[in-house]
């Protein structure tokens, strides 16, 4: 597989066409989202958010 600058990869991008665009953007969000619940889902199992359910009363 060639090695792609980071600057060739934007050049790319910006030259998509809006359609493609809009994809390329849910594509990140989507995976943005993947990572946030993975960490919240290790978070949970690890214990570091017990905080958030106990209670002083």
């Amino acid at each position: 597989m060639a090695k792609v600058s980071i600057d060739e990869i934007m050049a790319a991008i910006k030259a998509l066409p809006e359609e493609e665009y809009a994809r390329l953007r849910r594509w990140f969000a989507d995976m943005d989202w993947e990572d946030w619940d993975r960490e919240i889902e290790e978070d949970s199992e690890a214990g570091r958010l017990d905080f958030l359910i106990r209670q002083d009363g």
